[in-house]
């Protein structure tokens, strides 16, 4: 069962005194993350610099499961770069 409270991730977490200067700030448990990784690579990913990464990574596969192509989604990468480009030329 997760705690409540504030949880640290990313690789700034795992600076020294992080955990006791998110205490001091929000004024709430904090815990640095670590992602719940057992595959392949778990030695590499499941450490609390990858768990942005992880979390990202992991959203995208339950978007996949739930029917959703994230490539092919409204306001694919491929409509921004083309809308990007045209208010380059438009602007400038």
């Amino acid at each position: 069962m997760l705690s409540s409270g504030i949880v640290l991730t990313g690789g700034s977490a795992v600076m020294p005194g992080m955990v006791e200067l998110g205490e001091d700030i929000f004024l709430k448990p904090v815990r640095r993350g670590i992602p719940n990784y057992h595959s392949a690579l778990s030695d590499m990913v499941a450490q609390t610099r990858a768990a942005t990464v992880m979390g990202l990574l992991e959203e995208a596969r339950l978007a996949r499961v739930r029917g959703h192509k994230v490539s092919q989604k409204a306001g694919s990468v491929q409509g921004a770069v083309e809308r990007v480009k045209n208010w380059f030329l438009g602007t400038f």
